[in-house]
């Protein structure tokens, strides 16, 4: 039976998420001045209470990275604008993001403050500034995620890894974690309401607080070497390792062009 929250919770939700977001724009001010430690331990905490404030329940599986390791470079399945912030409560990263997320109410800005690299996706050029960013912030030590597939699916599936935005680990050396992620709701079965896809992030939003809750779980798969590799067999070996995490298939294979650049 399909369930959803009453007006005044989702309200009461509404309201202490408003305030939350307030409340982190004005630390995000401060955050550019900090220590990275202490930018890494702010932006789990607010994450984490983030998930908290909308009910989504986070567990992960498998061996995340030690603390300080270094060269570190996630790759995951995009499913929600949730991905971010369950991966950043559990290991907190720089993301690679598409610009019109800098438009985004209040989260727009949010990003913006605290280091988020944002590629113009209809620039074909654009693809050697980012990898060249990716490189300077894995270098100075940050941690940083990016979505290959270059938008969102539904969750029953993962879609064409692209390989342009990997030429950065190869370059600098970073080993890929792939983490594969998936959203269920209180029935078990895969969530529609945490899928991100064609619609506004505002009636996304409704979607999930309706829920009573959503569960959202991340799998860390082994670590892959960049040595020696190319930045599209890197793709493809992360691309295999989410699909078996997950139990799906590999995507349609398609003919991969050097312009083509992640969405998101």
């Amino acid at each position: 039976m399909y369930k959803v929250t009453t007006k005044l919770t989702q309200i009461l939700r509404a309201t202490f998420l408003f305030f939350h977001i307030f409340s982190g724009l004005i630390q995000s001010i401060a955050y550019p001045h900090l220590s990275q430690e202490t930018q890494k331990w702010m932006a789990q905490k607010w994450s984490a209470k983030l998930l908290a404030i909308l009910c989504i329940k986070l567990s992960f599986s498998g061996v995340k990275p030690n603390a300080h390791t270094k060269q570190v470079m996630f790759v995951a399945n995009h499913v929600s604008w949730l991905d971010v912030y369950s991966l950043i409560a559990l290991c907190p990263a720089r993301f690679v993001a598409k610009s019109e997320i800098r438009n985004w109410p209040l989260l727009g800005w949010l990003s913006r403050n605290v280091g988020t690299l944002f590629i113009e996706r209809k620039k074909r050029r654009d693809a050697a500034r980012i990898n060249q960013d990716i490189v300077t912030a894995l270098e100075n030590g940050d941690w940083v995620a990016v979505f290959p597939e270059g938008t969102t699916s539904d969750g029953n599936s993962i879609q064409y890894f692209h390989a342009s935005l990997l030429q950065s680990a190869v370059t600098s050396g970073a080993s890929l974690y792939p983490v594969a992620i998936r959203y269920h709701n209180t029935s078990g079965e895969i969530s529609e309401a945490a899928a991100y896809i064609g619609i506004s992030l505002l009636r996304s939003l409704h979607k999930i607080l309706r829920q009573p809750s959503i569960s959202v779980e991340l799998i860390f798969t082994k670590s892959i070497s960049s040595s020696g590799q190319t930045r599209r067999e890197l793709a493809r070996s992360s691309e295999r390792a989410i699909a078996d995490a997950l139990s799906l298939s590999i995507p349609h294979r398609v003919h991969e062009k050097s312009s083509d650049l992640p969405i998101e």
